[in-house]
């Protein structure tokens, strides 16, 4: 990745996209998008909720101003100006609390981290765009991530080897909101996790794992493992952070996943640090 990456500003209810990455149904939506240089979009369903204009906040919903979470939002567009922007050791984790209610809700208490040996993952409270995935989606993992990413890749392909990004950062809500449905079709909790994760306990909450792929073959599938892809990072992904989360027989019961591998920093630098 050359210069200035682009950001996703990560809020508790509400996350601020960068402009002229977001598509809008409407064609009144898609003029405000285009000239916009943040756009609000609210978590829990993906709603858009304001264009930030050169000439001011512009709503796309009706009384944006009792949006829950919106002080929040606009006040880490400020932190996180381009010439205030802080480090990459000071990426935060957001607070806990509204998803310990919605796990509680579900019937989700901390016996499954018990059982599995799993921690909650908390979210970065800013990502960098790492490209596309392989359905022409925005990526988005923790800067450093970001740049170890693009490197695999480019180390990939000096040998012939072509690498493709299945997935990246998961938000909670992402995560609760597949439960939810599930649930309201019939299923059963220990039916849904026989399948899913629990919100909460993924990766790919922290902004550092990914899902890998090969041309040619189908995604998140165990046959990625006889690829000449998964060949080469068994040998090299070490020496850019990544390691393969959960191979056979891991201690937490999660099925083989080769697809899955995840960053950690050298010595913990880079890690999101807890949110008050």
């Amino acid at each position: 990745m050359r210069g200035e990456p682009l950001h996703l500003i990560n809020t508790s209810r509400i996350e601020v996209w960068p402009g002229g990455l977001l598509r809008a149904r409407s064609n009144r939506d898609a003029r405000v998008l285009a000239r916009a240089r943040h756009v609000l979009r609210r978590k829990r369903d993906g709603r858009f909720l304001a264009a930030d204009l050169a000439e001011g906040l512009m709503p796309l919903v009706p009384r944006l101003g009792h949006e829950a979470g919106l002080d929040e939002a606009l006040d880490a567009i400020e932190v996180h100006a381009p010439h205030r922007r802080p480090g990459i050791e000071r990426i935060r984790e957001l607070p806990l609390d509204a998803l310990e209610t919605r796990l509680d809700a579900l019937g989700l208490d901390q016996r499954y981290g018990e059982r599995t040996g799993l921690a909650l993952v908390g979210e970065p409270d800013w990502l960098a765009l790492a490209g596309l995935d392989r359905f022409r989606r925005p990526l988005w993992l923790i800067e450093p991530a970001a740049r170890a990413w693009s490197h695999l890749q480019a180390g990939a392909r000096r040998q012939g080897i072509v690498l493709e990004a299945i997935s990246g950062y998961r938000s909670h809500d992402y995560q609760l909101g597949i439960f939810e449905r599930k649930l309201a079709r019939g299923q059963g909790v220990d039916e849904i996790l026989a399948v899913n994760a629990a919100p909460g306990y993924s990766e790919h909450h922290s902004g550092r794992a990914l899902d890998i792929g090969t041309p040619g073959e189908p995604a998140a599938e165990e046959s990625f493992e006889a690829t000449p892809a998964f060949e080469w990072l068994g040998r090299h992904a070490a020496q850019y952070g990544f390691t393969m989360s959960y191979p056979r027989d891991n201690p937490h019961g999660i099925v083989h996943e080769p697809w899955h591998w995840c960053w950690h920093a050298a010595g913990g630098a880079a890690a999101p640090t807890p949110g008050s």
